[in-house]
């Protein structure tokens, strides 16, 4: 028996993207144990893919993607008892869905419309290549952030950039983007009742 795609509510879709990195800040701050927490973080995602399965009736691949990466880099993290590993997995994510993103610009197939088609209803082709375009150039910069700041500063300022700055930083630029979808056929009704799509956090 298969199960169709359904839309989802705002709040529901804000839990599945942020909710596994919220679980892994508050766990951390609760206990200031890394390695129990990157096991609440990898425990969190799993529920996030199972949630996303059973809520909108498929998971998307950018969330299969960071599932991926946070179980076999938290694994890591946790086999090992070696913090780099969870440390540096947003910054692969980031660059890795940039390059996807930039692939799909060059040979004229964004794949940001793949995942996100149902989201930005009505938006042109020129507007889904300016979108995929603008978020390559965002994940490279946060990126380099990412690695500047755990390299050169405490866990609990890594951690604490991750929720007051690259959250944060996320949402705006989805916001910052709107004005230019909707120059470019967005569903402006849409858009304002269920607000912009967030990738899975880094």
């Amino acid at each position: 028996m298969t199960t169709s795609k359904r839309e989802v509510g705002a709040v529901t879709r804000l839990l599945l993207d942020l909710g596994p990195l919220l679980a892994f800040l508050i766990a951390y701050w609760v206990t200031k144990e890394m390695f129990l927490s990157t096991g609440i973080f990898m425990a969190a995602t799993l529920a996030a893919i199972i949630g996303s399965r059973l809520t909108a009736g498929h998971v998307s691949p950018l969330l299969w993607f960071s599932g991926f990466m946070v179980l076999v880099l938290g694994g890591l993290t946790i086999w090992l008892h070696d913090e780099t590993f969870i440390k540096i997995k947003p910054t692969i994510y980031y660059l890795m869905v940039a390059a996807i993103l930039a692939f799909g610009l060059w040979t004229k197939r964004p794949t940001l419309k793949l995942v996100l088609g149902t989201a930005y209803p009505g938006l042109t082709e020129h507007g889904w290549a300016l979108l995929s375009r603008n978020w390559a150039l965002f994940f490279v910069a946060m990126a380099v952030a990412n690695e500047a700041v755990w390299r050169n500063t405490t866990t609990d300022f890594w951690l604490g950039y991750k929720l007051w700055g690259a959250m944060p930083a996320t949402v705006l630029f989805a916001l910052a983007n709107i004005p230019m979808l909707m120059k470019h056929g967005m569903n402006a009704e849409v858009e304002a009742k269920e607000g912009p799509p967030l990738p899975p956090q880094g």
